[in-house]
């Protein structure tokens, strides 16, 4: 059955051209009737109205506008040939019902308009002989009634099948809206995935590779040294992998652990140990925090830890050799303030010039990325007298 249908569906005007036989089956029928009661055959006329307005109707949508004119010409035929009602009018109704359906806005009016005056004008050239002229008027009146249903009942369907379009419209809009959203949050997220191994690996392997230098240096003449060297090596190490850890179970589990083998993330607590390990590694840090210490929000406290974490970074990267450093943390009331600065070489231009992307890394794009996500302000650049200067407002409050 559902087959039928779908077939149905897919050839209307086959199914147009089926009724369209009948309809003039049943008028041939008619005319067959009346002539025989009549004793003679039917008029050419009548046969000729009765072709027209059955073509009419198997057409009627494939060219609605086009039907719909050849349907009121036939009617001025019948009425200039004295042709009277015939059982093939009934298409009249049926074009008036596709063009209230399907036709333009000028044919939907005219259908309206032409409906309603074929009952009065019908009446007025075939008056009933048994009726008197209230009668004729009340007949009149009466066969309006399907014209006007007809094209009531093609509006209401044109009506309804504007809203369900509409209603197909929104739901691929919103299935559209819905896909967008999800590749907006793939690329945040991987966007934020990019940030963490590079923050995680660009430090400690920086501090391996300055201590593994310096322990190769100083391994026969201060074996001690050395072995100090070897010792922050394996720290920094197992630091390493603790971080990767947790990354790794966040993306496996979709969810932060604090116990077992996945450690907290580094808030702001933890920049005193940053510093040491920095400084563990030959580089001068003057490290100094104003205000009061409070709590802050969690994406406010890994935002500050990584600036700090990917300065500091730079400044082994880029600084050069005696290359010293200062770190100022601010608490304001409703920010935390942030300044890293060196007094080395300073970074090539073009890491701060194309955006934060010298070719070799990422790391200020990373921190403009998180600067932005918590709805602060990053300044990054040379200083005038040498070395380079990263300074961070981040607002205690999400950006909306």
């Amino acid at each position: 059955m559902q087959r039928l249908y779908e077939f149905l569906r897919r050839h209307p005007t086959g199914v147009d051209t089926f009724w369209a036989v009948v309809l003039l089956m049943v008028a041939f029928v008619g005319l067959a009737s009346q002539g025989n009661s009549q004793g003679r055959v039917p008029e050419v006329p009548a046969v000729a109205v009765s072709l027209l307005l059955s073509l009419a109707v198997a057409l009627r949508r494939k060219w609605p506008e086009k039907m719909l004119l050849l349907t009121a010409g036939v009617g001025v035929v019948q009425l200039v040939t004295d042709v009277s009602v015939l059982p093939a009018d009934f298409a009249m109704l049926v074009l008036i019902y596709t063009v209230a359906a399907e036709g333009a806005d000028w044919a939907r009016r005219f259908a309206l308009v032409g409906g309603l005056c074929a009952a009065p004008i019908s009446q007025i050239a075939w008056p009933n002989e048994y009726s008197g002229v209230g009668g004729n008027i009340l007949i009149a009146g009466f066969t309006m009634v399907p014209f006007a249903l007809a094209w009531t009942l093609g509006d209401s369907i044109r009506t309804r099948r504007a809203y369900f379009a509409q209603l197909e419209e929104r739901a691929t809009r919103l299935e559209q809206e819905r896909e967008a959203q999800a590749k907006v949050a793939v690329a945040a997220e991987r966007a934020r995935i990019a940030r963490e191994l590079h923050d995680v690996v660009a430090h400690n392997v920086s501090v391996m590779v300055v201590q593994a230098d310096g322990a190769a240096y100083v391994m026969d003449t201060a074996p001690d040294q050395a072995r100090k060297a070897l010792e922050t090596i394996s720290g920094t190490g197992r630091q390493a992998l603790a971080e990767m850890r947790r990354l790794l179970g966040v993306l496996r589990t979709g969810e932060q652990r604090e116990s077992g083998e996945y450690v907290p993330q580094p808030d702001v607590q933890q920049i005193d140990e940053l510093v040491e390990q920095v400084r563990g590694s030959g580089v001068t840090v003057d490290f100094k925090i104003e205000g009061t210490p409070r709590p802050l929000p969690s994406g406010v406290e890994l935002t500050a830890y990584r600036i700090v974490q990917e300065a500091l970074t730079n400044t082994r990267k880029h600084g050069g050799d005696n290359a010293g450093a200062s770190v100022r943390i601010v608490y304001f009331d409703d920010g935390l303030g942030l300044l890293v600065e060196d007094d080395g070489k300073g970074a090539p231009h073009e890491l701060y010039e194309d955006g934060g992307a010298d070719g070799r890394g990422h790391g200020l794009i990373g921190m403009r990325e998180r600067v932005g996500m918590v709805g602060g302000t990053l300044d990054a650049g040379p200083r005038p007298g040498g070395g380079f200067r990263i300074s961070a407002l981040l607002p205690l409050k999400p950006a909306h």
